[in-house]
């Protein structure tokens, strides 16, 4: 997709919370970009942003290592707010002083002060919860500045020059916990950078459908589908930039959910105006995946056999330029090293997704992405945009390796069959609570684990399978809660798994949160 006239650039400096600031700028109908502290100034300024954010990090101004501040962000004159670490390198980068703080300050806490004179502060009042996180804190800042906001032991809560358009805050906007966060980042926004707020489903539409047909020309395109908002959007836009130059594949890969694969090409036949081919392997996979147990080795396989079989189906339908991926932009980000938003210094998170690369033996000149510059929710808006019923585009995510990756331990058609019939349930139930949508709950499945308990079944001990329930809530994933599900829904569950799913006699819930944990078992 082009650029749009209006970006915001978030430079990340390391924090946990890098990501929910550009999900809060995304949030506000301004297109942002999450790029590394240390991208070079003419990459920066080709993009042509309308201001700076600069986030938190773990690190000191004074640590040999530390994250710097290029120069050319202070010549520029571009609006900036820095949070945090950002907060603390203007500061020190212009003449303040940063020191250890006499104790490290974590959780909420209250401006007692705040300058409602300044365009950062414009509408916000004292007293005003916030939410800390930092062991360094200002003790002076640069000359020409002012002092916008104090807590009791943070006396440069904020600080701004309103002339040079540029702020810090110590404190965090994007995270829940500062409930007048987001007007902050607005007035920011909106109010000192000048947005007007053009990053809508209907423009990305548009400009999606422009790229592709640059991008693709007269050539043809196979889609990958797999039943997901992700792979279908990205179908329906591909579908309405060039018509029959698209075909999709559907892989049956045998670790699909109890009847879904029924269901998910009956609703390709009603939605998606394209040739959709469907393709049984789940014989293949599950012979590859025999006697396999590290979780990295499954994606791994599960990964191979994807590329194989598009591979053969291609070589079957005919001749295919392009292969087009429902990849978003989470996937870049957790995708260390990748595109972008690659740091080079993130945990590699996830194997299977194929993100910023294309294997050299599936054939194809390149990939088609047209998601990929797009969070979760925002895949959902689009799709509601393009005309996609809402119980289709609000379908729980799935991940690409499926049931694998909720089955620890060995993989087998009889493991697949149980697991499917106690997640059926899970389902059920949840969505029998009316609990079944993303602003309930993101995420609720069942997972089957290599452990066994004793049991009591009718007169006897028996001696079966332990299932763990998970349930998390979430915006994009990135992060996630677990869920609070009512104790009367988590005791139907309970049961009725026991009761109706052979081998299973003792049922657990999660309640991880992520992070530390991911959403997924494995």
């Amino acid at each position: 997709m082009s650029t749009p006239h209006e970006t915001i650039i978030v430079l990340d400096f390391g924090s946990q919370y890098s990501q929910l600031i550009a999900r809060r700028v995304r949030e506000a109908q301004v297109y942002c970009e999450l790029l590394p502290w240390h991208t070079p100034p003419d990459v920066l300024a080709a993009k042509r942003p309308l201001g700076i954010i600069l986030s938190g990090g773990p690190a000191s101004v004074y640590d040999q290592d530390a994250p710097t501040l290029d120069p050319w962000l202070l010549e520029s004159g571009l609006p900036v707010l820095g949070i945090c670490y950002g907060m603390q390198l203007l500061a020190h980068d212009l003449g303040g002083a940063v020191a250890a703080a006499s104790h490290r300050e974590y959780g909420p806490a209250n401006l007692t002060t705040v300058d409602e004179g300044s365009p950062l502060f414009a509408g916000i009042h004292a007293p005003v919860q916030v939410w800390m996180s930092h062991g360094d804190r200002l003790e002076s800042i640069p000359a020409g500045w002012r002092s916008l906001a104090a807590t009791s032991n943070a006396p440069f809560a904020a600080m701004g020059s309103d002339s040079e358009k540029r702020y810090g805050i110590q404190f965090h906007p994007e995270v829940h916990h500062t409930p007048r966060g987001r007007q902050l980042l607005e007035n920011f926004l909106f109010g000192i950078c000048g947005c007007s707020g053009d990053w809508t489903a209907a423009n990305f539409i548009d400009e999606a459908v422009e790229q592709i047909r640059a991008q693709v020309g007269d050539q043809r395109v196979l889609c990958g589908l797999s039943g997901g908002v992700d792979s279908t959007v990205a179908a329906m836009l591909i579908g309405r930039a060039i018509g029959d130059q698209l075909t999709c594949v559907y892989v049956d890969h045998g670790l699909m959910r109890l009847d879904e694969s029924e269901e998910v090409l009956q609703n390709f036949d009603r939605h998606l105006p394209v040739e959709v081919v469907a393709v049984d392997a789940a014989d293949r996979f599950l012979s590859k995946l025999e006697g396999v147990e590290d979780p990295e080795q499954k994606r791994r396989i599960i990964g191979h056999e994807f590329v194989e079989t598009f591979r053969e189906t291609a070589a079957r339908l005919g001749s295919f330029d392009w292969l087009a991926q429902g990849t978003l932009y989470t996937d870049v980000i957790e995708s260390a090293g990748h595109g972008t938003a690659g740091h080079g210094t993130a945990a590699n998170i996830k194997t299977h997704h194929n993100v910023g690369g294309l294997p050299e033996e599936l054939g194809f000149r390149g990939l088609v992405e047209p998601l990929r510059a797009l969070f979760k929710d925002e895949v959902r808006h689009v799709g509601i945009a393009l005309a996609l019923p809402e119980r289709l585009v609000h379908r729980q995510p799935f991940p690409g390796p499926g049931l694998a990756v909720r089955i620890l331990g060995p993989i087998t058609a009889e493991r697949v069959a149980t697991l499917q019939r106690a997640d059926a349930i899970v389902r059920e139930e949840v969505d029998a609570e009316g609990l079944g949508h993303p602003d309930a709950v993101w995420q609720y499945f069942a997972v089957l684990t290599p452990l066994r308990t004793v049991g009591v079944m009718g007169d006897g001990r028996s001696y079966g399978n332990v299932v763990g329930v998970r349930a998390v809530s979430s915006t994009d994933g990135m992060t996630a809660d677990w869920a609070r599900l009512p104790h009367d829904l988590l005791a139907r569950i309970s049961s009725r798994i026991v009761n109706e799913v052979p081998g299973v006699t003792r049922i657990v819930y999660d309640i991880t949160s992520k992070p530390p944990g991911t959403i997924e078992w494995e």
